[in-house]
């Protein structure tokens, strides 16, 4: 369950990398009911997506050579320097070295050993997401990874995250991912191991973000109307919620999750 209550290791942003931010704009507002704030001409076209005036994600142009439209999951750190250390103890890559967003905070960017693609944010003056948790906002996060193994090591290592595996089905192990001391309700999102026939279609390690509905079924609508592709149709877990995953009309992949507690 995520809250504004951010911790170390907790995810506290989350943004949008897009080649064209007027049409994710005004996607995610025909989706979620978002509106669009620029951040103002010195902030290279970046903004924020705002849920009755609160604010639940980031929008900015690709900014990085070579980049693919994605969301980034960014994790509270206390200290962007000493994280940047512990990734590339831990094998990873630093892909944006630590800087000042102006006195908004302290960000990083990073690449984990299996090519996933994550940042932290020190707070400043902003702590993080104004809004989680409540539905068309950020509820979950979740790392499709090539190696459990080496990523459990890896963010073990940088983030001292409490971990534990759940069998989903014979041959599927959910990793739970928590700040380390949380309780069960702590639990911030998940990772598992792609299945081969993914990784022979050419599927690579990345993170996604869940956002909370009030109607699963209706935002499936939503979202196929304003031209998102399916990736996993609306479907039941038990105990969990239900669930669909997309790639938004970018190219960027998301989930959307009526929990079952929600």
């Amino acid at each position: 369950m995520l809250t504004t209550e951010y911790v170390p290791g907790a995810p506290n942003w989350l943004d949008l990398g897009s080649p064209d931010t007027d049409a994710s704009a005004a996607f995610y507002s025909a989706v979620f009911g978002w509106d669009f704030r620029s951040a103002g001409p010195e902030a290279g076209g970046y903004g924020f997506f705002q849920l009755d005036g609160k604010t639940v994600a980031g929008l900015g142009p690709l900014t990085e050579e070579g980049a693919r439209p994605s969301w980034t999951v960014y994790f509270h750190t206390p200290d962007a320097d000493a994280t940047a250390k512990a990734v590339e103890q831990g094998g990873g890559r630093v892909r944006v070295a630590p800087a000042d967003v102006f006195s908004f905070g302290r960000m990083a960017a990073f690449t984990d050993p299996t090519g996933a693609d994550f940042a932290v944010w020190q707070p400043g003056e902003t702590s993080g997401l104004e809004a989680v948790g409540v539905p068309d906002s950020l509820s979950w996060v979740e790392l499709y990874t090539t190696d459990a193994a080496a990523v459990k090591a890896f963010y073990g290592s940088v983030f001292s995250w409490r971990m534990n595996d759940v069998q989903m089905g014979p041959e599927l192990t959910y990793t739970l991912l928590a700040p380390s001391g949380a309780g069960e309700e702590g639990n911030h999102g998940g990772l598992m191991q792609l299945p081969q026939e993914n990784l022979d279609a050419g599927s690579t390690a990345e993170w996604h973000p869940y956002f909370e509905v009030s109607d699963c079924d209706a935002t499936f609508a939503k979202a196929t109307a304003a031209g998102a592709t399916v990736l996993i149709p609306a479907t039941d877990a038990p105990g969990v919620g239900r669930f669909a995953m997309f790639l938004d009309p970018v190219g960027a992949a998301f989930a959307i999750i009526k929990s079952a507690m929600g």
